[in-house]
């Protein structure tokens, strides 16, 4: 079982321009003369952790992360506008010219999966290889079995709180009714339907329910950029051609070494987006992990993320 490596602070951090609008936040760690890797936080709208360092050997890696658009340390905060998933695959490419990095890892879980897809399908020749956790392609049925039914079966006390800001005659379309709320100029109707959006996810990302996770979420700033953003996101699907345009664009990076860590009992990304995605994508190695959920802080995912990212870590090491 490996560990987290030790703790470790930035040497460089940065914001960069990336339109009249907005500005991203950016930080470096670890080795500058080592392995290049991109960290896509989740969300979208979850902002970067310190804690996403320690999953990588210091020594090794050049740790690049950033906070994309309307979220964490990035500006405007909760913005939605100009904020899509192909503006914020031009923001990791205008990053890597900043940093003059000619090839990188991507390392995303959750929505960082479904970001780490999309890059590297437009730029493969940007991309060394991926390590990819709880498989998420932003599918219709993805959305629906985590917003609207099917979660709902596992956790029916979390889901009462989740649909308690929704109004009976709404209920038939769950994120088109709190996209309403959290649009809304009213900020007290904005923040309860936020606090509940996060909370849900919350309540259901581990096998075992986690208080201070739960405590984080339901914190403002972070609810009210992570509910908005991602609300927005999947009511304009992604902002996706097609519905499996990630599975039907895999063939542009089969022949990228790659890892896929999923938890067998993921409520918030189920095991079958992993699968189709492995199916699709037979040369990229699928670890199951059996006593986890969704969480990349859990046990057996901690472990298999470490175990990838130190497997890769002879690719063009100093």
């Amino acid at each position: 079982m490996r560990h987290l490596y030790p703790p470790i602070d930035p040497y460089g951090r940065g914001m960069l321009q990336v339109s009249d609008l907005h500005m991203i936040y950016f930080e470096e760690s670890g080795n500058p003369e080592g392995i290049p890797v991109i960290v896509l936080h989740g969300g979208p709208g979850g902002g970067s952790q310190p804690s996403y360092r320690q999953y990588f050997d210091p020594r090794v890696w050049r740790i690049v992360q950033l906070d994309q658009r309307g979220c964490g340390h990035s500006t405007p905060h909760a913005e939605l506008r100009e904020n899509t998933t192909w503006r914020l695959i031009e923001d990791i490419e205008v990053l890597r010219q900043h940093l003059d990095i000619e090839q990188w890892f991507g390392f995303g879980g959750s929505w960082g999966s479904t970001l780490a897809l999309a890059y590297a399908q437009t730029h493969p020749d940007r991309c060394l290889g991926l390590v990819l956790r709880g498989i998420f392609m932003l599918r219709q049925q993805e959305i629906h079995w985590f917003y609207q039914e099917g979660a709902s079966y596992l956790f029916p006390d979390a889901w009462e709180a989740y649909l308690k800001p929704i109004p009976l005659g709404e209920r038939d379309n769950l994120v088109a009714a709190y996209h309403k709320r959290l649009t809304s100029p009213d900020p007290k109707i904005c923040r309860e339907a936020a606090r509940a959006w996060a909370m849900w996810e919350a309540s259901t990302s581990k096998l075992l329910p986690d208080p201070n996770l739960m405590q984080a979420f339901g914190e403002e700033h972070f609810a009210t950029a992570f509910a908005r953003i991602e609300c927005h996101y999947f009511i304009n699907q992604g902002f996706f051609e097609t519905d499996d345009q990630l599975l039907r664009n895999v063939h542009r990076i089969r022949h990228l070494p790659a890892v896929i860590v999923q938890g067998r009992y993921d409520v918030v990304c189920p095991m079958r987006s992993a699968w189709d995605l492995h199916r699709a994508w037979p040369e990229a190695e699928l670890v199951i992990v059996g006593d986890a959920g969704h969480s990349m802080s859990e046990p057996g995912i901690k472990s298999a993320l470490i175990e990838a990212t130190e497997r890769f870590s002879g690719w063009g090491a100093p």
